[in-house]
């Protein structure tokens, strides 16, 4: 939970519709207290994971914008309270959404403005980052691999087979080619396109060098081995990278509401000594 001096001060989230190319997009911006020292378009997670996280990016937003970070969260296309259908939504409508974000928070403020993203949202953050022109980069927890990632949640569609009268001989391998083929697939009550999935598969985030400064934090005790070869190598290549780690559970992950302390009160200290150089 944030802490109490964040929630007294935080305004009420202001919400809003965005129009976009393929429907209106759901807006909240959290106005920052005082001046504005920076602000970030905040990207979701996929499908479930974005209903677990809602809380946690809701404290996170409000702690920041109570210490002078505004804070724009867009659902994206299809998703939350946003117009289109999940099944029509791809990566390129998904990079559109961030774009027009990030320039409606442009043209508001005259501050920085970065991305920050959440697991897919925080792939989805690192290849939007040069074509919006981000200035930072906060990264929580975020995919690293994005087949290793599909792979998961293909998964879960084979998992539901399986309860079901004579289960299934499809393997994931199987599943991802029916998504080459074109088909969609059903998957844990979402409709999950091609256009949406094979761009996924495609992403190798220790490619995906990021052109501006990075926050990356991890709620473990230690950095993974994926994250700390990517870091590596964003180092190697000339990337500035901060890595934080903050202990409590995997919020994302729990079929309850969980939050993580620890996460919103190193994320509120990083960008306030990003702000503060």
């Amino acid at each position: 939970m944030a802490p109490p001096e964040h929630r007294a001060t935080a305004a009420p989230a202001e919400p809003f519709f965005l129009e976009g190319g393929a429907g209106p997009r759901f807006c909240l911006f959290h106005r920052p207290a005082g001046a504005c020292r920076g602000a970030l378009v905040y990207i979701h997670p996929l499908a479930e994971e974005m209903n677990r996280t809602r809380r946690m990016a809701a404290l996170a937003s409000r702690a920041l914008a109570a210490g002078g970070i505004a804070v724009l969260q867009v659902d994206l296309h299809g998703c939350g309270d946003s117009g289109g259908d999940f099944g029509d939504a791809s990566w390129d409508s998904w990079k559109a959404d961030v774009a027009l974000a990030h320039g409606w928070l442009r043209t508001r403020l005259d501050c920085p403005v970065g991305l920050w993203g959440l697991r897919l949202g925080a792939l989805l953050a690192l290849d939007c980052a040069r074509g919006t022109r981000a200035d930072r980069l906060l990264l929580w927890q975020p995919v690293t691999k994005g087949s290793n990632y599909l792979t998961q949640v293909l998964r879960l569609r084979l998992a539901g087979e399986l309860l079901q009268d004579g289960g299934s001989k499809a393997d994931t391998a199987a599943l991802k080619a029916a998504l080459l083929g074109g088909a969609p697939l059903d998957v844990a009550g979402y409709t999950l396109s091609p256009a949406l999935a094979l761009p996924v598969d495609a992403l190798d985030a220790s490619v995906l060098v990021p052109p501006c400064p990075v926050h990356w934090f991890e709620v473990a005790g230690t950095l993974s081995p994926a994250a700390t070869r990517t870091i590596d190598g964003w180092r190697a290549a000339g990337a500035s990278v901060q890595a934080h780690i903050a202990p409590g559970q995997q919020f994302w992950a729990t079929p309850e509401i969980t939050e993580c302390p620890a996460l919103v009160e190193a994320t509120v200290n990083a960008c306030r000594e990003t702000a503060d150089a």
